[in-house]
């Protein structure tokens, strides 16, 4: 088992649904402040909690979705590399 943090979906449409989600409360956040005052700030802890942290951790989940099952890691005589699976 793997003890670094994943921040991938199950699957790209997943991962997008959760982005524009979280990033459109954000948004809606900043824009209905004029409207709604302090109480605009209600829709931030969502969209943080839909991006899984912050937009740096959702970019950082889009790549893993993105490579999961595609990019292989190989460690032999104490050196890395990374790989397309099947090559």
């Amino acid at each position: 088992m793997s003890t670094r943090p994943s921040f991938a979906s199950k699957s790209l449409p997943v991962h997008l649904a959760r982005g524009a989600i979280g990033f459109g409360l954000i948004a809606a956040s900043i824009a209905l402040a004029p409207v709604l005052g302090w109480a605009s700030v209600l829709f931030l802890p969502a969209g943080v909690l839909a991006l899984r942290g912050c937009p740096t951790c959702w970019a950082i989940g889009l790549a893993q979705t993105l490579s999961r099952g595609r990019l292989e890691r190989t460690c032999a005589d104490g050196q890395c590399r990374i790989s397309t699976r099947g090559s």
